[in-house]
């Protein structure tokens, strides 16, 4: 039997009938540039090798590969209620939400940030992949909305930010902090100045944690990795792109409600 992939835990989610992990880029199968552990069934890996590493990933959590649901990610701000695996091809959605147990709620991620929650006094669970669109447009109040259709409720629910791309790795234009001021009155303390006048540095984990905090949600943190800069552990999109590397392999955050 192959070995289990390591994953990074969070405190906050350790809880009696909850399982969850954010998977790093160790303990795959996949080669470069996806090495190893490459979640992405719409990356240009080896299919065969992203089947093979999400096993190990299921296998983690003692379901088998299909219980594993991953969504057709599109930076949008739907979350999707969901009772069992896919049926068809993955919905492109964002967020996904269960009171199933059994049921691995995972979000892909390779800089933006993936987020796990939970209610575990209602036995809800939720994940969401939010880059910046997803982050400005509502994808966390979304997945916080389905998740008390389910029962869940907000001063309950737990929510811990995974590994992604930190401020001091993360330079947009000038341009990024303007649509977010006139989208979102509270987004102005997450930019300071870049190194040049029309660059800013954006603080994503820090502003996925003021959308959950200003939701209700009390109970929130972050693990605190940087994906760009942690070639060791994470993917990173961006760090791809300045390498000249071809593509990059996906991360997976998850959690579970115990069967």
């Amino acid at each position: 039997m192959s070995p289990l992939p390591p994953h990074i835990l969070h405190p906050l989610l350790d809880l009696p009938n909850i399982q969850h992990g954010f998977f790093t880029r160790q303990g795959g199968v996949s080669g470069f540039p996806y090495e190893s552990l490459n979640i992405g069934l719409g990356s240009k890996d080896d299919q065969a090798h992203v089947r093979e590493n999400r096993r190990r990933v299921a296998a983690a959590f003692g379901q088998p590969e299909d219980r594993l649901l991953s969504l057709y990610q599109i930076h949008s701000a739907t979350a999707l209620d969901v009772s069992g695996p896919w049926q068809t091809e993955r919905p492109e959605a964002d967020g996904l939400v269960t009171n199933t147990p059994g049921l691995i709620l995972s979000a892909l991620s390779a800089d933006c940030a993936p987020l796990l929650f939970a209610d575990a006094e209602a036995g809800v669970i939720g994940s969401c992949h939010a880059g910046w669109k997803g982050a400005l447009h509502g994808v966390i109040e979304n997945t916080l909305a389905c998740m008390e259709t389910k029962g869940a409720k907000i001063g309950r629910i737990r929510c811990v930010v995974g590994p992604c791309i930190a401020q001091a790795s993360y330079e947009v234009g000038a341009d990024y902090a303007w649509t977010f001021a006139n989208a979102d009155p509270d987004s102005p303390a997450f930019f300071v100045p870049g190194q040049a006048p029309d660059k800013r540095m954006f603080d994503l984990p820090g502003y996925c944690l003021m959308r959950l905090k200003r939701a209700g949600v009390t109970q929130c943190a972050a693990t605190g990795h940087d994906t760009r800069a942690d070639a060791a552990l994470f993917f990173s999109n961006r760090r791809a792109y300045l390498n000249g590397e071809p593509d990059y392999g996906r991360l997976t955050s998850c959690i579970m409600l115990r069967p």
